[in-house]
C-alpha cells in the first residue's frame, strides 16, 4: 500500500498530506490505534490537548518503533490556555504527555471569539519554533481577519490552517486567502461527520471507480491539494482510508464535487465560538 505524498510547508518542512485524526478516541485505546495505523503506512498523527489522548498518541508512536523523524505529530493548544506565558506552560504539559522529545506541528486550536489573546499566543509559538522544540507552527479554525492580525504582529505566517472542510463546506473563499498567503489548508471532519458518504453524486462517482464513498471524498481532498486527517479506530477503515493512491478523480468528477458545496457548517463557527473549559 502506497504511503502518503508529502506537502512542502511555507517554512520548508514537509508534512504527509494524508494522516490520522484521533478526535474522540479514548486515551486507553489510542496507543493501539496509532500503532496499527503506523504499521499500515500512516506517518502523520493529529491530536490536541482537548482530545485528552496525547499520552496514548505518544505511546503508540513509541510502540511502533519507527525512527522519530519518520512520524509527523501534531497537537493543539486549547482555548483556555491563550496568552504568552500560559501558552508556553501548556506546551510543556503537552510535551510531557506526548514524551516524544520534540513536536512536528503545534496549532492554536481556536482563536476564541471576543478575545485578541491569540496574538500573544502566536508570539509564544514563534518563540517555541525559534528554540527548535517545535518544527512548525500553525493555526486551526482561523478566519482571514485572525490570520492577518497574527501575521501583521509577528511577520510569521502559519504553515497550515486546519478548518472544517468537506463536500458540503468547501471553504473556497478561505482557501483563496490561504493560497495568497502560502498557507496550507488542512481539513478536519473531512467526511462531514460521515454524512457526505451518502450523497448520491458521491455514491455514483464511487461506483465508477470501484471505491467507497469515503475513499472518493479523501481522494477529492488530496486532488484539491488539501491535507486531510480522517479519524477511525477500526483497522479495516484505517486501511481503506489509506488505500486511495491508485486512482485520481477526473476533471468532470472534480467539477461534480465542487457543485456540492452548500457552505453548510456542521460544527462551531470560529466567529462566535468561545468555548474555554477543557472538560
Amino acid at each position: 500500500m502506497a504511503g502518503s505524498p508529502l506537502v512542502t510547508l511555507n517554512d520548508g518542512k514537509k508534512m504527509p498530506q494524508l494522516g490520522l485524526g484521533v478526535w474522540q478516541i479514548n486515551d486507553s485505546e489510542t496507543a493501539t490505534v496509532v500503532k496499527t495505523a503506523l504499521a499500515l503506512g500512516y506517518r502523520s498523527v493529529d491530536t490536541a490537548a482537548f482530545y485528552k489522548n496525547e499520552r496514548g498518541v505518544g505511546e503508540g508512536v513509541r510502540l511502533a518503533q519507527l525512527p522519530r523523524e519518520e512520524v509527523f505529530v501534531t497537537t493543539k493548544l486549547w482555548n483556555s490556555r491563550h496568552g504568552y506565558d500560559e501558552a508556553l506552560k501548556a506546551f510543556e504539559e503537552s510535551m510531557t504527555r506526548l514524551d516524544l522529545g520534540y513536536l512536528d506541528l503545534f496549532l492554536i486550536h481556536w482563536p476564541v471569539a471576543g478575545s485578541l489573546k491569540y496574538v500573544d499566543t502566536w508570539k509564544a509559538f514563534v518563540k517555541l519554533r525559534q528554540e527548535g522544540r517545535v518544527k512548525s507552527i500553525g493555526v486551526s479554525n482561523f478566519n482571514p481577519d485572525h490570520l492577518k492580525r497574527i501575521v501583521d504582529a509577528t511577520g510569521v505566517k502559519p504553515v497550515v490552517n486546519q478548518v472544517e472542510l468537506h463536500p458540503l463546506m468547501q471553504q473556497k473563499e478561505l482557501r483563496a486567502v490561504h493560497a495568497e498567503l502560502g498557507i496550507a489548508t488542512e481539513a478536519w471532519s473531512p467526511l462531514g461527520k460521515g454524512t457526505s458518504v451518502n450523497i448520491p453524486e458521491i455514491v455514483k462517482i464511487a461506483t465508477k471507480y470501484g471505491k467507497t464513498s469515503g475513499q472518493v471524498i479523501i481522494r477529492w481532498h488530496l486532488d484539491s491539494g488539501t491535507i486531510v486527517i480522517p479519524k477511525s479506530a477500526n483497522p479495516q477503515r484505517l486501511a481503506d482510508n489509506l488505500n486511495v493512491f491508485d486512482f485520481r478523480l477526473d476533471p468532470a468528477d472534480m467539477t461534480a464535487m465542487a457543485a456540492l458545496d452548500k457552505k453548510a457548517r456542521m460544527d462551531m463557527d470560529p466567529a462566535v465560538f468561545t468555548g474555554l473549559d477543557l472538560t
